[in-house]
C-alpha cells in the first residue's frame, strides 16, 4: 500500500514517533488476549461437570482444535498481511470472533464447544498475528524487543485478568452462561477500534525497506520463507522450535493445570486465581524482558527462560498446596516472560522487511502448533500414567528445548547491530 508524496513525510519509524497508533494496538491486543482468558480457568470444569467427559485427552480436545486452527491461520495471516494489508486482516479476525461468546454460553454438546474453539483459533491467528506484525512495522529496527514486550504484556495480562474474572464469576453464578458475558464486550470494542481507529502500517515497511541496503533473500518465495524459518536458518529454526515447545507447555498449563489443582482440592476461586497468576506474571514481566533483550541480547534470555519454565512445571508437578502451586506458576510466568517477546524480536532481527510478516506467520504456525502437541501429549500421558507424570514429561521437553537454543542459535542482536553499522538495517 503506497502513500502519496503528500503523506510520505509523516511516515516515520520508532515507538515515540508512532506512539498513538502503537498504544491503540496495545489496547486492541488486550481485548484479543481477554478472549482466550475466558476459557482458561473454567472450560476443563465445564467438560467434566456439564458434558461428563472423563478421559483427559477428550477434555483437552478443545485446546488441540484451537491450536491447530490458530497455527494454520497464523501462517495465512502473515501472507495475507503482505498481500491485502494489515488492517483488513485484523478486522476479519474480529468478525470471526463474534459468535464465540454465544457458543460458549449456550453450546448444547461438546462438539459445539469445539466449533467455538475453531472460530476462536482462526480469530486469534488473524488478530494477534496482525497486531504483532503492525507493531514491528511501527517500531522499526531500534526497539523491537520493547515493542514485543509491550504487545505480549497487553495480551497476556488481559488473559490473566479475564481468567481471574471468569473464575470468580463462575464461583458466584455457575459455569454458564454468566462467565462469558464479558466476551461480548471484548468483541464489540475490538471490532469498533479496528474499523474506525487503527491505521494501515504497510507504508512503514516500504520506508524500512528503502533504508535497507542488504539484498539478503529480499525476494524469497513462500516456500523459501517456510524452509528458511523452519529448518535451514539456524537462528530462525531455533526460534521456531522454542516457540513450539513454549506453547506446548502453555497448552498443558491451560488444560491440565486446572485438573491438577482440582485434584488437590482447590476451590473454583482458588483455581481461577492460580490460572491467573501464571499469565499475570508472564504479562507484567514482558514490560521489562522485551526491552532487556534490546540491551543484553536474545539468546541468553531464551535459554534461561526455557529452563526457568521447566523448573516451574516441576514445582507444580510435586505441589499439593495453594502456595506451592503459586510459586510454580510464578516461575512458569517469569520463564515465559523471558522467552516470548525475545523470540519475536529475534525474528525481526533476522528476517528481511520484505518477507518479515510471512516469517512471523511461519514462526507463529510452529509456535501455536505447540498447543495441539501439548494437549495431545499431556492428555495421552495423563490417561496412561497420571497427571504428575504428564506434567514432568512436559517439563523435560521444555528443558531440552532450551538446550537446543544454547547449542544451535547465534546471538541475533549482535548480528543486527553489526549490520546496522554497514547500513544493512
Amino acid at each position: 500500500m503506497k502513500k502519496s508524496s503528500k503523506n510520505a513525510p509523516e511516515v516515520r519509524l520508532g515507538l515515540r514517533e508512532n506512539l498513538a497508533q502503537f498504544s491503540l494496538l496495545v489496547l486492541v491486543n488486550a481485548f484479543v488476549g481477554a478472549m482466550i482468558g475466558m476459557e482458561r480457568s473454567i472450560l476443563p470444569a465445564i467438560a467434566e461437570e456439564e458434558f461428563e467427559l472423563a478421559a483427559r485427552t477428550a477434555i483437552l480436545s478443545f485446546i488441540m482444535v484451537f491450536g491447530v486452527t490458530k497455527a494454520l491461520t497464523n501462517y495465512m495471516a502473515g501472507r495475507w498481511s503482505d498481500r491485502f494489508g494489515r488492517k483488513a486482516v485484523l478486522i476479519a479476525g474480529w468478525l470471526v470472533a463474534a459468535p464465540v461468546p454465544f457458543l460458549l454460553m449456550w453450546a448444547p454438546t461438546w462438539s459445539w464447544i469445539l466449533g467455538a474453539n475453531v472460530l476462536l483459533g482462526i480469530s486469534q491467528g488473524l488478530t494477534w498475528s496482525t497486531t504483532v506484525i503492525m507493531k514491528i512495522d511501527l517500531a522499526g529496527p531500534r526497539n523491537r524487543g520493547l515493542a514485543m514486550g509491550l504487545n505480549e504484556f497487553a495480551g497476556y495480562f488481559a488473559v490473566a485478568l479475564s481468567a481471574l474474572a471468569t473464575g470468580f464469576i463462575a464461583a458466584e453464578y455457575g459455569l454458564r452462561p454468566q462467565p462469558f458475558y464479558p466476551g461480548i464486550v471484548f468483541v464489540v470494542l475490538g471490532t469498533l477500534l479496528s474499523i474506525f481507529a487503527v491505521r494501515e502500517t504497510k507504508h512503514h515497511v516500504t520506508l524500512e525497506s528503502s533504508q535497507t541496503t542488504t539484498t539478503d533473500a529480499a525476494t524469497l518465495s513462500a516456500f523459501g520463507v517456510i524452509k528458511r524459518t523452519s529448518f535451514t536458518d539456524p537462528d530462525l529454526s531455533s526460534v521456531s522450535q522454542a516457540g513450539l515447545v513454549n506453547n506446548l507447555n502453555d497448552g498443558m498449563a491451560w488444560g491440565l493445570f486446572p485438573l491438577v489443582f482440582a485434584a488437590a482440592s482447590m476451590s473454583l476461586g482458588e483455581i481461577g486465581t492460580l490460572a491467573a497468576i501464571y499469565p499475570a506474571v508472564w504479562g507484567l514481566g514482558q514490560l521489562f524482558t522485551g526491552a532487556w533483550s534490546d540491551k543484553v541480547g536474545r539468546k541468553g534470555l531464551i535459554v534461561a527462560g526455557m529452563w526457568t519454565q521447566a523448573a516451574g512445571i516441576v514445582v507444580i508437578a510435586y505441589g499439593a498446596t495453594f502456595w506451592v502451586f503459586a510459586v510454580g506458576a510464578v516461575l512458569l510466568g517469569l520463564g515465559t516472560a523471558m522467552v516470548y517477546p525475545t523470540l519475536l524480536a529475534a525474528i525481526g532481527d533476522v528476517a528481511h522487511p520484505s518477507w518479515r510478516a510471512s516469517s512471523v506467520g511461519v514462526y507463529r504456525l510452529w509456535r501455536d502448533m505447540g498447543y495441539a502437541f501439548g494437549a495431545l501429549v499431556a492428555g495421552i500421558v495423563a490417561d496412561a500414567f497420571g497427571l504428575s507424570v504428564a506434567t514432568l514429561t512436559i517439563a523435560a521437553l521444555t528443558f531440552a528445548s532450551g538446550g537446543v537454543v544454547a547449542v544451535r542459535m547465534r546471538e541475533t542482536l549482535r548480528t543486527h547491530a553489526a549490520a546496522s553499522t554497514t547500513g544493512a538495517l
